[in-house]
Protein backbone atom coordinates (compact mmCIF):
# COMPACT_ATOMS: atom_id res chain seq x y z
CA UNK A 1 0.00 0.00 0.00
CA UNK A 2 1.16 3.55 -0.69
CA UNK A 3 2.71 5.67 1.86
CA UNK A 4 -0.05 6.97 4.38
CA UNK A 5 -2.22 3.93 4.67
CA UNK A 6 -3.65 3.67 7.71
CA UNK A 7 -4.98 -0.04 7.82
CA UNK A 8 -6.71 0.85 11.47
CA UNK A 9 -8.64 3.19 10.04
CA UNK A 10 -9.35 1.41 6.57
CA UNK A 11 -10.87 -1.20 9.33
CA UNK A 12 -12.83 1.58 11.35
CA UNK A 13 -14.23 2.76 8.47
CA UNK A 14 -15.41 -0.23 7.15
CA UNK A 15 -17.33 -1.50 10.85
CA UNK A 16 -18.52 2.48 10.16
CA UNK A 17 -20.18 1.69 6.99
CA UNK A 18 -22.11 -1.46 7.66
CA UNK A 19 -23.10 0.73 10.94
CA UNK A 20 -24.71 2.92 8.69
CA UNK A 21 -25.95 0.03 6.26
CA UNK A 22 -28.17 -1.05 9.29
CA UNK A 23 -29.62 2.08 9.89
CA UNK A 24 -31.58 1.41 6.45
CA UNK A 25 -33.06 -1.78 8.25
CA UNK A 26 -33.38 0.53 11.35
CA UNK A 27 -35.60 3.10 9.92
CA UNK A 28 -37.72 -0.04 8.04
CA UNK A 29 -38.67 -1.18 11.67
CA UNK A 30 -39.03 2.68 13.09
CA UNK A 31 -41.37 3.47 9.83
CA UNK A 32 -43.17 0.48 10.21
CA UNK A 33 -44.06 -0.21 13.67
CA UNK A 34 -45.59 4.19 13.03
CA UNK A 35 -48.16 2.70 10.91
CA UNK A 36 -51.15 0.65 10.69
CA UNK A 37 -51.06 -2.93 10.34
CA UNK A 38 -52.49 -3.22 6.67
CA UNK A 39 -49.57 -0.64 5.67
CA UNK A 40 -46.91 -2.45 7.85
CA UNK A 41 -45.09 -4.99 4.39
CA UNK A 42 -44.93 -1.67 2.28
CA UNK A 43 -43.74 0.30 5.11
CA UNK A 44 -40.27 -2.25 5.30
CA UNK A 45 -39.82 -2.61 1.84
CA UNK A 46 -39.80 0.73 0.66
CA UNK A 47 -36.96 0.96 3.19
CA UNK A 48 -35.32 -2.29 1.85
CA UNK A 49 -35.55 -1.29 -1.97
CA UNK A 50 -33.58 1.62 -1.68
CA UNK A 51 -30.55 -0.54 0.10
CA UNK A 52 -31.13 -2.28 -4.18
CA UNK A 53 -31.75 0.54 -6.23
CA UNK A 54 -29.17 2.75 -5.01
CA UNK A 55 -26.52 0.26 -4.39
CA UNK A 56 -26.75 -0.47 -8.84
CA UNK A 57 -26.81 3.21 -9.51
CA UNK A 58 -23.61 4.26 -7.54
CA UNK A 59 -21.84 1.49 -8.99
CA UNK A 60 -23.07 2.61 -12.32
CA UNK A 61 -23.05 6.30 -12.44
CA UNK A 62 -23.80 7.80 -9.04
CA UNK A 63 -20.09 7.87 -7.54
CA UNK A 64 -18.43 9.54 -10.35
CA UNK A 65 -21.67 12.15 -9.83
CA UNK A 66 -20.69 12.56 -6.15
CA UNK A 67 -17.19 12.33 -6.01
CA UNK A 68 -15.27 12.55 -9.21
CA UNK A 69 -13.30 15.02 -10.20
CA UNK A 70 -15.63 18.57 -10.50
CA UNK A 71 -17.11 19.03 -13.83
CA UNK A 72 -16.89 22.73 -13.00
CA UNK A 73 -17.91 25.66 -10.62
CA UNK A 74 -18.50 22.50 -8.19
CA UNK A 75 -21.89 21.61 -9.58
CA UNK A 76 -21.32 18.08 -10.13
CA UNK A 77 -18.80 15.29 -10.67
CA UNK A 78 -17.46 14.27 -14.36
CA UNK A 79 -17.89 11.01 -15.83
CA UNK A 80 -13.76 9.38 -15.11
CA UNK A 81 -15.28 6.98 -12.92
CA UNK A 82 -18.41 5.85 -15.11
CA UNK A 83 -19.12 2.23 -13.57
CA UNK A 84 -16.43 2.51 -11.25
CA UNK A 85 -13.69 1.78 -13.87
CA UNK A 86 -10.44 3.69 -13.61
CA UNK A 87 -10.46 4.03 -9.96
CA UNK A 88 -6.75 3.44 -8.96
CA UNK A 89 -6.99 0.66 -6.33
CA UNK A 90 -3.78 2.01 -4.13
CA UNK A 91 -5.58 5.70 -4.13
CA UNK A 92 -5.75 7.16 -0.66
CA UNK A 93 -8.43 9.66 0.30
CA UNK A 94 -6.83 10.95 3.87
CA UNK A 95 -5.64 7.27 4.83
CA UNK A 96 -7.94 5.03 3.68
CA UNK A 97 -8.37 3.58 -0.21
CA UNK A 98 -10.75 5.35 -2.19
CA UNK A 99 -12.67 2.27 -2.48
CA UNK A 100 -13.18 2.15 1.45
CA UNK A 101 -14.56 5.34 1.16
CA UNK A 102 -16.73 5.08 -1.88
CA UNK A 103 -18.42 2.19 0.43
CA UNK A 104 -19.44 4.49 3.34
CA UNK A 105 -20.96 7.09 1.08
CA UNK A 106 -22.54 4.43 -0.68
CA UNK A 107 -24.39 3.82 2.80
CA UNK A 108 -25.09 7.72 2.96
CA UNK A 109 -26.65 7.11 -0.54
CA UNK A 110 -29.14 4.37 0.34
CA UNK A 111 -30.31 6.39 3.34
CA UNK A 112 -31.40 9.26 2.30
CA UNK A 113 -34.48 7.96 0.18
CA UNK A 114 -35.31 5.93 2.15
CA UNK A 115 -36.43 8.38 4.87
CA UNK A 116 -38.54 10.35 2.57
CA UNK A 117 -40.81 7.37 2.38
CA UNK A 118 -42.08 8.05 5.96
CA UNK A 119 -43.79 11.22 4.51
CA UNK A 120 -46.20 9.58 1.78
CA UNK A 121 -47.16 6.14 3.77
CA UNK A 122 -50.20 4.28 3.05
CA UNK A 123 -50.86 5.68 -0.29
CA UNK A 124 -48.07 5.30 -2.76
CA UNK A 125 -47.72 2.62 -5.87
CA UNK A 126 -44.20 0.68 -4.95
CA UNK A 127 -43.52 0.52 -8.73
CA UNK A 128 -44.09 4.82 -8.53
CA UNK A 129 -41.98 4.66 -5.28
CA UNK A 130 -39.04 2.54 -7.27
CA UNK A 131 -38.88 4.90 -10.22
CA UNK A 132 -38.93 8.11 -8.11
CA UNK A 133 -36.18 6.56 -5.81
CA UNK A 134 -33.68 6.07 -9.00
CA UNK A 135 -34.85 9.02 -10.52
CA UNK A 136 -34.03 11.40 -6.97
CA UNK A 137 -30.92 9.88 -6.20
CA UNK A 138 -29.84 10.78 -9.95
CA UNK A 139 -31.05 14.27 -9.87
CA UNK A 140 -31.00 15.37 -6.84
CA UNK A 141 -29.11 13.26 -4.56
CA UNK A 142 -25.99 12.51 -6.28
CA UNK A 143 -25.23 16.48 -6.99
CA UNK A 144 -25.86 17.64 -3.54
CA UNK A 145 -23.26 15.09 -2.46
CA UNK A 146 -20.60 16.89 -4.41
CA UNK A 147 -21.80 20.34 -3.15
CA UNK A 148 -21.50 19.65 0.45
CA UNK A 149 -19.34 16.42 0.76
CA UNK A 150 -16.88 16.70 -2.11
CA UNK A 151 -13.34 18.42 -1.41
CA UNK A 152 -10.44 19.22 -3.18
CA UNK A 153 -8.30 21.78 -1.51
CA UNK A 154 -11.05 24.80 -2.88
CA UNK A 155 -11.70 23.30 -6.19
CA UNK A 156 -14.39 20.63 -5.02
CA UNK A 157 -18.00 21.21 -4.01
CA UNK A 158 -19.54 24.87 -4.26
CA UNK A 159 -21.05 24.99 -0.56
CA UNK A 160 -18.95 22.97 1.75
CA UNK A 161 -15.17 23.06 -0.39
CA UNK A 162 -15.90 26.94 -1.91
CA UNK A 163 -18.30 28.12 0.44
CA UNK A 164 -16.97 26.80 3.56
CA UNK A 165 -20.65 25.77 4.78
CA UNK A 166 -20.42 22.87 7.23
CA UNK A 167 -22.03 19.63 7.29
CA UNK A 168 -19.86 16.94 9.16
CA UNK A 169 -22.17 13.84 8.17
CA UNK A 170 -25.23 14.82 6.29
CA UNK A 171 -27.41 17.55 8.14
CA UNK A 172 -28.01 19.18 4.58
CA UNK A 173 -27.72 16.74 1.79
CA UNK A 174 -29.33 13.73 4.18
CA UNK A 175 -32.02 15.21 6.28
CA UNK A 176 -32.95 18.73 5.13
CA UNK A 177 -32.59 17.01 1.80
CA UNK A 178 -35.02 13.97 2.42
CA UNK A 179 -37.02 16.52 4.58
CA UNK A 180 -37.54 18.91 1.68
CA UNK A 181 -38.60 16.33 -0.75
CA UNK A 182 -41.16 14.36 1.84
CA UNK A 183 -42.53 17.63 1.70
CA UNK A 184 -43.09 18.13 -1.71
CA UNK A 185 -44.26 14.56 -2.07
CA UNK A 186 -46.60 14.95 0.45
CA UNK A 187 -48.13 17.84 -1.30
CA UNK A 188 -48.45 16.09 -4.28
CA UNK A 189 -50.04 12.99 -3.32
CA UNK A 190 -52.75 14.76 -1.02
CA UNK A 191 -53.86 13.79 2.63
CA UNK A 192 -54.58 10.32 3.09
CA UNK A 193 -58.55 9.18 3.18
CA UNK A 194 -59.53 9.85 6.76
CA UNK A 195 -56.83 12.38 7.75
CA UNK A 196 -57.59 14.34 10.69
CA UNK A 197 -60.80 12.04 11.12
CA UNK A 198 -59.85 7.96 11.54
CA UNK A 199 -57.52 7.28 14.54
CA UNK A 200 -54.06 6.66 12.42
CA UNK A 201 -52.05 5.34 15.63
CA UNK A 202 -49.01 3.47 15.35
CA UNK A 203 -50.10 -0.71 15.31
CA UNK A 204 -46.88 -1.83 17.08
CA UNK A 205 -44.70 1.00 19.30
CA UNK A 206 -42.42 -2.02 20.08
CA UNK A 207 -40.77 -1.94 16.71
CA UNK A 208 -41.06 1.82 17.05
CA UNK A 209 -38.37 1.47 19.54
CA UNK A 210 -36.49 -1.61 18.01
CA UNK A 211 -36.40 0.69 15.03
CA UNK A 212 -35.35 3.98 16.70
CA UNK A 213 -32.62 1.56 18.91
CA UNK A 214 -30.98 0.13 15.79
CA UNK A 215 -30.80 4.03 14.07
CA UNK A 216 -29.49 5.10 17.27
CA UNK A 217 -26.76 2.23 17.13
CA UNK A 218 -25.86 2.93 13.91
CA UNK A 219 -25.91 6.36 13.96
CA UNK A 220 -22.40 6.33 15.52
CA UNK A 221 -20.78 5.11 12.58
CA UNK A 222 -22.63 7.41 10.79
CA UNK A 223 -21.20 10.45 12.82
CA UNK A 224 -17.89 9.23 13.87
CA UNK A 225 -17.07 7.20 10.52
CA UNK A 226 -17.11 10.83 8.75
CA UNK A 227 -14.03 11.79 10.52
CA UNK A 228 -12.63 8.78 8.26
CA UNK A 229 -10.27 8.11 10.57
CA UNK A 230 -9.90 6.69 14.11
CA UNK A 231 -9.01 9.94 15.88
CA UNK A 232 -9.62 12.53 18.40
CA UNK A 233 -11.99 14.37 16.27
CA UNK A 234 -14.15 10.57 15.17
CA UNK A 235 -13.70 10.32 19.32
CA UNK A 236 -15.81 13.75 19.71
CA UNK A 237 -18.48 13.00 17.04
CA UNK A 238 -19.02 9.76 19.12
CA UNK A 239 -19.36 11.67 22.19
CA UNK A 240 -21.43 14.18 20.51
CA UNK A 241 -23.72 11.88 19.04
CA UNK A 242 -24.38 10.36 22.52
CA UNK A 243 -25.03 13.10 24.37
CA UNK A 244 -27.28 15.38 21.86
CA UNK A 245 -29.51 12.39 21.60
CA UNK A 246 -29.73 11.67 25.11
CA UNK A 247 -30.66 15.51 25.38
CA UNK A 248 -33.47 15.56 22.72
CA UNK A 249 -35.02 12.50 24.44
CA UNK A 250 -35.66 14.76 27.32
CA UNK A 251 -36.59 17.57 25.43
CA UNK A 252 -39.12 15.93 23.56
CA UNK A 253 -40.39 14.20 26.35
CA UNK A 254 -40.35 17.71 28.54
CA UNK A 255 -42.24 19.36 25.65
CA UNK A 256 -44.78 16.51 25.59
CA UNK A 257 -45.23 16.43 29.24
CA UNK A 258 -45.98 19.85 29.55
CA UNK A 259 -48.25 19.98 26.11
CA UNK A 260 -50.29 16.50 26.66
CA UNK A 261 -49.74 15.62 30.47
CA UNK A 262 -47.76 12.47 29.22
CA UNK A 263 -44.45 10.75 28.41
CA UNK A 264 -44.72 8.44 25.27
CA UNK A 265 -42.89 5.85 24.21
CA UNK A 266 -43.24 7.34 20.61
CA UNK A 267 -42.56 10.40 21.92
CA UNK A 268 -39.24 8.88 23.38
CA UNK A 269 -38.40 7.26 20.09
CA UNK A 270 -39.36 10.29 17.90
CA UNK A 271 -36.58 12.19 20.24
CA UNK A 272 -33.80 10.16 19.95
CA UNK A 273 -34.04 10.32 15.71
CA UNK A 274 -34.79 14.15 16.04
CA UNK A 275 -31.34 14.82 18.04
CA UNK A 276 -29.74 12.35 16.17
CA UNK A 277 -30.48 14.40 13.11
CA UNK A 278 -30.01 17.60 14.59
CA UNK A 279 -26.22 16.70 15.89
CA UNK A 280 -25.43 14.87 12.20
CA UNK A 281 -23.85 18.41 10.73
CA UNK A 282 -22.19 19.94 14.28
CA UNK A 283 -21.31 16.84 15.86
CA UNK A 284 -17.22 17.91 14.47
CA UNK A 285 -17.45 21.38 15.18
CA UNK A 286 -19.27 21.55 18.63
CA UNK A 287 -18.32 20.69 22.34
CA UNK A 288 -20.56 18.20 24.35
CA UNK A 289 -21.75 21.38 26.49
CA UNK A 290 -22.79 22.76 22.57
CA UNK A 291 -24.28 19.05 21.74
CA UNK A 292 -26.96 18.79 25.04
CA UNK A 293 -27.57 22.49 23.84
CA UNK A 294 -28.19 21.52 20.14
CA UNK A 295 -30.78 18.28 21.43
CA UNK A 296 -32.66 19.79 24.15
CA UNK A 297 -33.41 22.68 21.29
CA UNK A 298 -34.14 19.98 18.98
CA UNK A 299 -36.29 17.38 20.78
CA UNK A 300 -38.67 20.75 21.79
CA UNK A 301 -38.62 22.39 18.74
CA UNK A 302 -39.20 19.33 16.49
CA UNK A 303 -42.17 17.54 19.24
CA UNK A 304 -43.81 20.75 18.74
CA UNK A 305 -43.07 21.00 14.73
CA UNK A 306 -44.95 17.43 14.33
CA UNK A 307 -48.42 19.74 14.29
CA UNK A 308 -47.31 22.05 11.54
CA UNK A 309 -49.18 19.00 9.11
CA UNK A 310 -52.75 19.57 11.07
CA UNK A 311 -52.04 23.18 11.00
CA UNK A 312 -51.27 24.03 7.39
CA UNK A 313 -53.26 20.66 6.19
CA UNK A 314 -50.70 18.46 4.61
CA UNK A 315 -50.24 14.71 5.43
CA UNK A 316 -46.83 13.99 6.01
CA UNK A 317 -47.48 10.44 7.57
CA UNK A 318 -44.48 9.56 10.14
CA UNK A 319 -43.34 13.52 10.48
CA UNK A 320 -40.06 13.50 8.22
CA UNK A 321 -40.88 17.04 8.03
CA UNK A 322 -41.19 17.64 11.76
CA UNK A 323 -38.15 15.77 12.34
CA UNK A 324 -35.48 15.41 9.51
CA UNK A 325 -36.21 18.63 7.88
CA UNK A 326 -36.76 20.94 11.05
CA UNK A 327 -33.78 19.08 13.03
CA UNK A 328 -31.95 19.11 10.37
CA UNK A 329 -32.28 23.00 9.65
CA UNK A 330 -31.92 23.47 13.47
CA UNK A 331 -28.66 21.48 13.83
CA UNK A 332 -26.97 23.04 10.74
CA UNK A 333 -27.54 26.71 11.79
CA UNK A 334 -26.53 26.11 15.31
CA UNK A 335 -23.52 25.26 14.38
CA UNK A 336 -23.42 28.98 13.55
CA UNK A 337 -23.40 29.42 17.27
CA UNK A 338 -22.10 26.82 18.99
CA UNK A 339 -19.05 25.44 16.44
CA UNK A 340 -15.96 26.16 18.79
CA UNK A 341 -13.22 26.16 15.68
CA UNK A 342 -11.18 24.08 17.87
CA UNK A 343 -12.61 20.13 17.18
CA UNK A 344 -12.71 19.34 13.51
CA UNK A 345 -13.22 22.87 12.16
CA UNK A 346 -10.76 26.10 12.42
CA UNK A 347 -14.41 27.89 12.00
CA UNK A 348 -16.39 29.64 15.40
CA UNK A 349 -19.61 30.16 15.94
CA UNK A 350 -21.38 33.40 17.42
CA UNK A 351 -20.54 32.38 20.87
CA UNK A 352 -17.14 31.40 20.60
CA UNK A 353 -16.05 35.18 18.72
CA UNK A 354 -16.50 34.08 15.30
CA UNK A 355 -19.74 36.90 14.95
CA UNK A 356 -22.27 35.90 12.25
CA UNK A 357 -19.76 34.64 9.38
CA UNK A 358 -21.16 31.52 10.05
CA UNK A 359 -24.02 31.34 10.58
CA UNK A 360 -24.55 33.46 7.40
CA UNK A 361 -22.81 30.47 5.72
CA UNK A 362 -24.82 27.46 7.37
CA UNK A 363 -28.15 29.38 6.64
CA UNK A 364 -26.80 29.40 2.24
CA UNK A 365 -26.34 25.70 2.74
CA UNK A 366 -29.67 25.28 4.65
CA UNK A 367 -32.08 27.62 2.16
CA UNK A 368 -30.45 26.10 -1.41
CA UNK A 369 -30.69 22.45 -0.33
CA UNK A 370 -34.20 22.74 1.14
CA UNK A 371 -35.08 24.78 -2.32
CA UNK A 372 -33.46 22.73 -4.55
CA UNK A 373 -34.82 19.72 -3.45
CA UNK A 374 -38.45 20.50 -2.09
CA UNK A 375 -38.29 22.12 -6.13
CA UNK A 376 -36.88 19.06 -7.76
CA UNK A 377 -38.52 16.34 -5.88
CA UNK A 378 -42.34 18.20 -6.41
CA UNK A 379 -41.77 18.25 -10.43
CA UNK A 380 -40.64 14.71 -10.33
CA UNK A 381 -43.46 13.24 -8.37
CA UNK A 382 -46.16 15.10 -10.41
CA UNK A 383 -44.14 13.72 -13.20
CA UNK A 384 -44.80 10.32 -12.06
CA UNK A 385 -48.50 10.90 -10.93
CA UNK A 386 -49.41 12.44 -14.32
CA UNK A 387 -47.72 9.42 -16.03
CA UNK A 388 -48.00 5.85 -14.22
CA UNK A 389 -49.85 7.31 -11.25
CA UNK A 390 -48.27 7.59 -7.84
CA UNK A 391 -51.20 7.28 -5.57
CA UNK A 392 -53.02 3.92 -5.40
CA UNK A 393 -56.71 3.62 -5.55
CA UNK A 394 -58.95 4.68 -2.55
CA UNK A 395 -60.26 0.83 -2.95
CA UNK A 396 -56.03 -0.30 -1.98
CA UNK A 397 -55.54 2.37 0.39
CA UNK A 398 -58.92 1.74 2.40
CA UNK A 399 -58.46 -1.98 2.47
CA UNK A 400 -54.54 -2.31 2.54
CA UNK A 401 -51.72 -1.54 0.49
CA UNK A 402 -49.80 -4.65 1.30
CA UNK A 403 -52.43 -7.25 -0.15
CA UNK A 404 -52.58 -4.99 -2.86
CA UNK A 405 -48.67 -3.77 -3.70
CA UNK A 406 -47.68 -7.16 -2.65
CA UNK A 407 -50.00 -10.15 -1.87
CA UNK A 408 -48.75 -10.47 1.63
CA UNK A 409 -49.63 -9.14 4.84
CA UNK A 410 -47.03 -8.92 8.23
CA UNK A 411 -49.05 -10.74 10.54
CA UNK A 412 -51.16 -14.00 9.55
CA UNK A 413 -54.80 -13.70 12.21
CA UNK A 414 -56.20 -16.52 10.23
CA UNK A 415 -54.11 -19.43 12.44
CA UNK A 416 -55.18 -17.58 16.01
CA UNK A 417 -58.47 -17.45 14.91
CA UNK A 418 -58.91 -20.25 14.40
CA UNK A 419 -57.24 -21.43 17.33
CA UNK A 420 -59.77 -19.62 19.46
CA UNK A 421 -62.66 -20.17 17.89
CA UNK A 422 -61.81 -24.15 18.60
CA UNK A 423 -61.15 -23.20 22.49
CA UNK A 424 -64.58 -21.82 22.16
CA UNK A 425 -66.34 -24.42 20.64
CA UNK A 426 -64.42 -26.85 22.37
CA UNK A 427 -65.79 -28.05 25.98
CA UNK A 428 -63.28 -27.66 28.82
CA UNK A 429 -62.12 -30.56 29.90
CA UNK A 430 -62.13 -31.32 34.11
CA UNK A 431 -59.04 -32.67 35.79
CA UNK A 432 -60.27 -36.15 37.80
CA UNK A 433 -59.36 -34.75 41.23
CA UNK A 434 -61.42 -31.53 40.43
CA UNK A 435 -64.39 -34.23 39.19
CA UNK A 436 -64.25 -35.85 42.75
CA UNK A 437 -64.07 -33.08 44.66
CA UNK A 438 -67.16 -31.20 43.18
CA UNK A 439 -68.97 -34.96 43.43
CA UNK A 440 -68.11 -35.02 47.10
CA UNK A 441 -69.13 -31.52 47.63
CA UNK A 442 -72.54 -32.31 46.43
Amino acid sequence: MPDGFSAGDTAFVFICAALVMVMTPGLAFFYGGMVRVKSTLNMLVMSFISLAIVTVLWVLYGYTLAFGPDAGAGLIGNLDYLGMRGIDLNALTGTIPVTAFAAFQLMFAIITPALISGAIADRAKFAAWSLFVALWVTIVYFPVAHWVFFFDGGNGGWLGDRNGVIDFAGGTAVHINAGAAGLALALVLGKRIGFKKDPMRPHSLPLVMLGSGLLWFGWFGFNAGSALAANGVAGMAFVNTQVATAAAVLGWLAYEKIKHGAFTTLGAASGAVAGLVAITPACGSVSPLGSIAIGLIAGAACAAAISLKYKFGFDDSLDVVGVHLVGGVIGSLLIGLFATGHVGQTASGLFYGGGFDQLGKQALGVVVVLVYSFVLSWLLGTAIQKTIGFRVSEEVEVSGIDQAEHAESAYDFTAVGASLARAVSAPAAVPASTEKTEVEAR
